[in-house]
């Protein structure tokens, strides 16, 4: 299977690393933008461009049809959906098999049944995965029945929606007097949020630490993994700091958790990238949560610690091509990663939305910045407000958290507001730092942000006047105008000034 140009149906720093990952493997990549993206980082990358009329995700990034209009026009062959958007709709893989473009992903049958919950834990209990006990509930169900499964069960249970997820139509039951009124609120919530209000009920682990496994297969008949990644920090049930490798597993326990997801790979016959997301219980004991059928948000912790390319391996699998041995891949030190995000968290991390006046990277050793934004890009309220991915490595997991702290001590963005001193506060938390935490670690440490000071304000507004070049200068002289700011960065003089949280 060959193809030359592919469209990445995508924005942001997924689309800028996915156009860099195709244009290296020697194709031309296709860009697609709304009218508010026209002037975004991946839009300029790209060898050719879609402009889409319209400014939300339904009137552009979802509108398959002009999509596909457009691919037949531009001569695409291929089209790569990266996270989110496109990237788990089954009947999309459809229409693009149906169109002649590859569609590098999964195979529309292995989305369909992983996009369903209830669907996918038996698929993963007949191959021997484990699975959570659980009961499914129909509409004939009596309620006399789910009371007295919900009680072999053992509460607490968690009540899930069968469709969607983050964390819609879920609810967690402690007592049989709550269990009825509960499943009638998931139902409701999961019926507006995905149109099928569909639940089931399954155990509740208590204390539980999410840990994934990164899945690849072929078209061969190969499936192997790539290790794991811990994805326990999470706010609202959305993942901020991901690492690798899990503080939590030992070799035993690492080698049996990436059996099983090979195990469930092989079930699916699956090809190209997924991930298989576990739930891991203090007593070692771990279970099947759910199969992402896509490339993670987190996919560069993994490209860190084995040194492969994620989307060059992506690439490799849709022309066909054999995937490495499981031999040849290894763990090497640490990698953390950490997701910014336009949102006030002394504001219950409401989105902000504004101008980016400075954006400024830090660039040192270990460290890799993933974006799709540059300064005088607008943030929007259409769009997630995720601005960028910080990954560090290290030989060990204090070098990794240590360089972190660095880079993101010296991130600069003004214009909105950020979670910057937040994600600080996260990794030089003590709890954080011992590898003993679970799921619920910001709900039993919460971290309020102390405001910038009148001092760190004003800092902030001349440090907007200077130059992007001159931010990055190492000089320690200059030469000023009269009536002009200076142009030396405040990061050359040699006193005790640091970069402690304007990134706020």
């Amino acid at each position: 299977m060959t193809f030359t140009k592919v469209l990445v149906a995508n924005r942001g720093e997924i689309a800028v690393r996915l156009i860099q990952g195709i244009q290296q493997a020697g194709l031309q990549a296709v860009a697609v933008h709304s009218e508010p993206d026209k002037h975004a980082p991946h839009v300029a990358l790209a060898d050719d461009v879609i402009s889409l009329k319209g400014q939300t995700s339904a009137e552009t990034y979802l509108d398959t049809a002009t999509l596909l209009a457009e691919c037949k026009r531009l001569g695409v062959d291929a089209i790569h959906p990266g996270y989110g958007f496109l990237s788990e709709n089954a009947e999309f893989a459809r229409a693009c098999k149906k169109a002649g473009l590859t569609f590098i992903g999964p195979s529309p049958e292995v989305i369909d049944s992983m996009g369903d919950k209830i669907t996918a834990k038996k698929l993963m209990d007949d191959a021997g995965v484990p699975i959570l006990p659980s009961i499914e509930i129909t509409d004939d169900t009596p309620e006399k029945a789910i009371e007295a499964e919900a009680e072999k069960i053992g509460y607490p249970v968690l009540v899930k929606a069968a469709a969607g997820g983050g964390g819609k139509g879920m609810r967690r039951v402690d007592s049989p007097a709550d269990l009825l009124a509960s499943m009638a609120a998931a139902q409701r919530e999961a019926t507006n949020a995905f149109g099928d209000g569909r639940v089931f009920i399954e155990k509740y682990v208590v204390s539980p630490r999410h840990v994934e496994i990164q899945i690849f297969g072929d078209t061969h008949g190969n499936a192997i993994h790539l290790w794991e990644r811990e994805c326990s920090i999470q706010r609202r049930h959305q993942k901020i700091i991901e690492e690798s490798p899990s503080p939590a597993l030992d070799d035993a326990l690492r080698e049996k958790m990436a059996t099983a997801a090979v195990t469930a790979a092989k079930a699916l016959n699956y090809t190209n990238a997924g991930t298989v997301e576990f739930i891991l219980a203090p007593n070692g004991e771990f279970y099947f949560l759910e199969v992402n059928t896509r490339l993670q948000v987190e996919h560069p912790v993994t490209e860190l610690v084995t040194g492969l390319d994620l989307v060059a391996l992506q690439l490799l699998v849709a022309k066909g091509e054999a995937l490495p041995s499981q031999s040849a891949i290894t763990q090497r030190g640490h990698a953390v990663e950490c997701r910014i995000y336009a949102e006030d968290p002394a504001n219950n991390f409401l989105p902000s939305i504004g101008t980016l006046h400075r954006c400024q990277w830090p660039i040192g050793p270990n460290v890799r910045v993933d974006t799709g934004i540059v300064e005088g890009n607008a943030v929007s309220i259409h769009y997630d407000p995720m601005l960028a991915k910080l990954i560090c490595w290290g030989p060990n997991r204090a070098a990794a958290l240590a360089t972190m702290d660095w880079a993101l001590q010296n991130t600069v963005i003004l214009g909105v507001t950020t979670n910057i001193g937040f994600l600080r506060q996260v990794i030089n938390h003590p709890q954080f730092i011992s590898g003993e935490f679970d799921t619920h670690f910001l709900e039993h440490h919460p971290i309020t942000e102390p405001a910038l000071s009148d001092e760190e304000l004003a800092l902030a507004a001349i440090i907007s006047r200077w130059p992007a070049t001159a931010a990055l200068s190492k000089s320690t002289t200059s030469t000023t105008a009269p009536n002009t700011a200076p142009t030396e960065s405040p990061w050359a003089l040699a006193n005790n000034w640091r970069n402690a949280g304007l990134g706020v």
